[in-house]
Formats: structure tokens, C-alpha cells, sequence
């Protein structure tokens, strides 16, 4: 499995790819240069319960350290996760 990164600058997306099948997907829209908004995630079916949720908010989580990038988690997934995980935090807009 791996992830790809898509952007056209307004929207993007981590993709997590297995094989030729799209496992998971976490959208976002940037609200300003350094700020983004994970809009929502979605996990395929058969992918379900296998951790592609977290390892797509993983990689978001990376990005935003290595570019100085704050997140808004307006998806339910993500909010929860940032809620339980205090290891992830430094990355949130009000951090």
C-alpha cells in the first residue's frame, strides 16, 4: 500500500493505493497558506477496520509538520482521533 498526494491548490486529497484499488481517501480545502481543512475521509468497504483511516490522518499529520501547516478537522473522523490522540495535537489550529 501506498499514499499519494493530489492538490490543484483549493482542494486536495491523501489517497492511500492498494495496488490499483483506492483503500482510503482523506479530503481537505485550504482556508489560506497555511492552514487546511480536513473536509472528510473515506475508507473502502473491504478496507474497513484495517487502520487506513490512520495511517491516510498519519500522513496528513506529517505534511502539516514538515510545512509549518495547521489543520481544521471538520470530518468526524479525524476530530475524533485528534480528541483521543494528544501526540498529534502540535498540528491543530488552536494548538
Amino acid at each position: 500500500m501506498n499514499i499519494q498526494q493530489k492538490d490543484d491548490g483549493k482542494h486536495g486529497a491523501f489517497e492511500l493505493h492498494d495496488g490499483e484499488k483506492l483503500a482510503g481517501e482523506m479530503v481537505y480545502t485550504w482556508a489560506g497558506d497555511q492552514l487546511f481543512i480536513i473536509d472528510h475521509t473515506d475508507v473502502a468497504d473491504d478496507y474497513r477496520g484495517q487502520g487506513v483511516g490512520r495511517k491516510l490522518l498519519d500522513a496528513v499529520v506529517d505534511f502539516a509538520r514538515k510545512n509549518q501547516i495547521k489543520i481544521i478537522p471538520l470530518c468526524p473522523y479525524a476530530k475524533s482521533v485528534f480528541d483521543k490522540d494528544p501526540s498529534i495535537r502540535d498540528v491543530l489550529r488552536d494548538a
